[in-house]
């Protein structure tokens, strides 16, 4: 028996783990993958190796009709420290509006001044501390050690172009271009495991178990009191005294959920499920960003596709320093297009071409800008395939369904070539290698979009707190309908932060810790 389970070691259940053995209490952790010992996890460049393997939990999409009908691939980590032992580590924390918006709509502790102290708590940044930056958190925040030219030509280019400089996106302005910080400590990744986890896992009451998938939560007379989960020696059960904690992310917690009966119940009796309790809202409010990048040929042999090349790869076993420290999307910014109170633009800048997640490797130098939609009006749904645990859940974000994004990544893409034609920048490009400078219509750049247009990686919003009774969770993150149960990580946001996810995933790890200790002193 321990007093808390938690299900899931990524951004916020690492967080949670250590927050909550820190007060003595008995905690149990249960990862469905393995450790993040695998080399490539420590090496920033390398990342997108790690796709499609056994760390990556490998998820598809349903046929997306606004994009060809495309099934797009869903990377996410299956291991210690979750996706953030597997993305670019960019440290974007969001613009103020959004999370003042999720406390005037009634979830009271969630503005931008409610979380601000969470994540200066949580940070070692390495320019110091400021009025909005912390030292001594776990989470290193740094710059890059080594800048490629590219992405100096970059940051001139859109200086040029009357853009301001933004050399620190989390401080009081969002808007403009600059170089992305990044968790990295020393020139590797510092992720979630790294941060919090490791340096907790010495203490005799938190026991972690790795390769350990939840298949159910256990309910007694309306209350959470465990959860069965299997690994390769069989079938286990953990039994929680006070909570059950699911930290599994936007896809794995509306699914864990479902299973255990909470959901929309035509759906879970549809699939032989009991009902605990009818819960219409779970996996609904899928949001992801999606980006879509215009890619160009570059001159000189200065880009990535240089990286693991005898002399890159020396400097950074050496030094830890070179093309393999760089985090693939350097540089960026945000940007307003449409006439909302936020960025709805954000850029994603590489001294490369990223295609296709990677696995396409033309035999190229080159440069990607890509076009990320950060303000989405499209809304999407999990449901599950099967009352199968070990099924992977139907997923459909129902990208561009509202034709607002469509408009805004075209437009996106667009002043992605200004970029590209301005001196600072022209000088090292050779062409345009996609889509290609034929394309010159609006019709011609939906094409492009609807054709090569991703996922970001940032999913969220499928267990969305509020403070009505049919949410998922409330403000404080319970799940309503039922006791002892609730949910931290990325579903738990009621619309998308306009940036990388991962710090605010953490930050509500943090948050969750707080209401949990607030509840235990009453």
């Amino acid at each position: 028996m321990a007093d808390y389970v938690i299900v899931g070691a990524g951004a916020a259940g690492c967080v949670l783990a250590d927050r909550l053995s820190k007060t003595g209490a008995t905690v149990v952790l249960l990862e469905a993958g393995k450790r993040d010992s695998h080399p490539t996890v420590k090496v920033p460049a390398a990342f997108s190796k790690l796709f499609r393997g056994k760390h990556d939990w490998n998820y598809w999409t349903t046929p997306q009709p606004e994009l060809e009908n495309r099934e797009l691939y869903w990377p996410r980590g299956k291991m210690l420290g979750g996706s953030t032992s597997l993305n670019a580590m960019i440290y974007i924390r969001g613009h103020r509006h959004t999370f003042d918006s999720w406390a005037a709509s009634g979830n009271s502790g969630w503005g931008y001044g409610d979380l601000l102290p969470s994540f200066m708590s949580l940070e070692d940044q390495q320019r110091g501390p400021s009025d909005f930056h912390g030292t001594g958190g776990g989470l290193t925040v740094s710059d890059l050690r080594t800048v490629n030219p590219l992405t100096h030509a970059f940051l001139d280019a859109s200086e040029n172009l009357g853009f301001p400089r933004n050399d620190d996106f989390n401080d009081d302005t969002q808007e403009g271009f600059g170089p992305y910080q990044v968790t990295q400590r020393n020139g590797v990744r510092c992720n979630a495991a790294t941060a919090f986890l490791k340096p907790a896992m010495g203490r005799d009451n938190l026991t972690v178990h790795t390769g350990a998938q939840v298949t159910r939560v256990i309910f007694r007379d309306g209350r959470a009191v465990g959860v069965d989960w299997v690994d390769n020696k069989g079938t286990h059960r953990q039994s929680a005294s006070s909570e059950v904690i699911l930290a599994g992310g936007a896809i794995n917690s509306p699914q864990l959920l479902m299973l255990s009966g909470i959901g929309p119940a035509e759906h879970l009796t549809s699939l032989g499920i009991d009902v605990v309790h009818d819960s219409p809202n779970v996996g609904q409010n899928l949001i992801d960003h999606v980006a879509c990048g215009v890619m160009f040929q570059v001159r000189d042999k200065i880009s990535l596709a240089q990286a693991e090349s005898p002399g890159p790869v020396f400097e950074y076993l050496t030094k830890r320093t070179g093309m393999l420290s760089s985090n693939v999307g350097e540089s960026g910014g945000f940007i307003t297009l449409g006439d909302g109170p936020m960025p709805d633009m954000q850029y994603h800048v590489a001294p490369g071409v990223f295609l296709d997640h990677g696995f396409e490797q033309p035999n190229i130098d080159g440069l990607t800008i890509g076009a990320t939609l950060v303000d989405v009006k499209s809304r999407g749904e999990i449901t599950l395939n099967s009352a199968n645990p070990l099924d992977h859940p139907r997923i459909d974000p129902r990208y561009l369904s509202d034709p607002a994004d469509l408009w805004l990544l075209v437009e996106g893409c667009k002043l992605a070539r200004e970029f590209a034609a301005d001196p600072a920048l022209a000088k090292y490009i050779d062409s345009e290698y996609l889509p290609g400078s034929w394309v010159d219509s609006d019709e011609l750049w939906e094409s492009h979009v609807r054709r090569w247009t991703e996922s970001l990686y940032h999913p969220v919003g499928t267990c969305a707190m509020g403070p009505e009774p049919d949410a998922v969770v409330d403000p404080t993150l319970l799940v309503n309908g039922v006791e002892g149960l609730r949910v931290a990580d990325a579903s738990i946001m009621p619309s998308i932060v306009n940036g990388n996810t991962q710090s605010v995933t953490m930050v509500i790890g943090d948050r969750a810790a707080d209401f949990i200790s607030a509840k235990s002193s009453t």
